[in-house]
């Protein structure tokens, strides 16, 4: 069997980026995700070991991740980190936008995955949400929410661009532009 990695970026680029994350403040307030990563490609092998090694400090030796294959077109069962080993699973019933990080001592955290072609604006929204303390949102419904929100921000440039294309003409019922003469006369009788 042949496998295809479908990189949006290439691994030596990747690998000398920090880690994009965003992580929910120190709080009693318990939610249902930790934050969020947006990583810079589908590649697991080149994307673990910067996540890895940004979490080291505030959460400790992240030992497992698990993930969904939905979105991964390669799940390796190991990655090498700064001389050490991270274990990988996968779960089909994991939320696929939602990457489960493990650690011996600390415990369990629940990242967002933001996909890599995001735009930025639409990852920072994200980024955002995620990281709100004791938020009862799940990864699925940030990504649903989302996908809302790029709708009606794509529609809005349509229908500005339409108006714009028309001049900034008036619309009859119909959907045709109407010109002065198609307009009612004012009181005085003179357009």
């Amino acid at each position: 069997m042949t496998s295809t990695l479908d990189r949006t970026a290439p691994r030596d680029l990747t690998a000398g980026f920090p880690a994009r994350l965003s992580l929910t403040p120190k709080t009693t307030l318990a939610g249902r995700l930790d934050g969020a990563w947006w990583p810079r490609s589908r590649d697991l092998e080149a994307e673990l070991p910067p996540l890895a090694a940004a979490l080291e400090e505030p959460w400790g030796r992240v030992t497992r991740v698990t993930v969904n294959p939905t979105r991964w077109p390669v799940v390796p069962h190991t990655v090498a980190v700064n001389g050490r080993t991270l274990h990988v699973g996968w779960f089909t019933e994991q939320d696929p936008d939602k990457l489960i990080l493990l650690s011996y001592t600390v415990g369990r955290w629940d990242l967002l995955v933001i996909p890599p072609e995001t735009a930025p604006a639409a990852a920072a929204r994200l980024m955002a949400a995620a990281a709100v303390p004791g938020s009862v949102l799940t990864a699925g419904m940030l990504m649903a929410n989302e996908a809302v929100i790029g709708r009606g921000i794509r529609d809005a440039r349509r229908q500005e661009a339409t108006w714009e294309g028309e001049g900034g003409a008036c619309m009859s019922p119909f959907g045709n532009p109407m010109d002065a003469s198609a307009l009612p006369l004012p009181g005085d009788g003179w357009r």
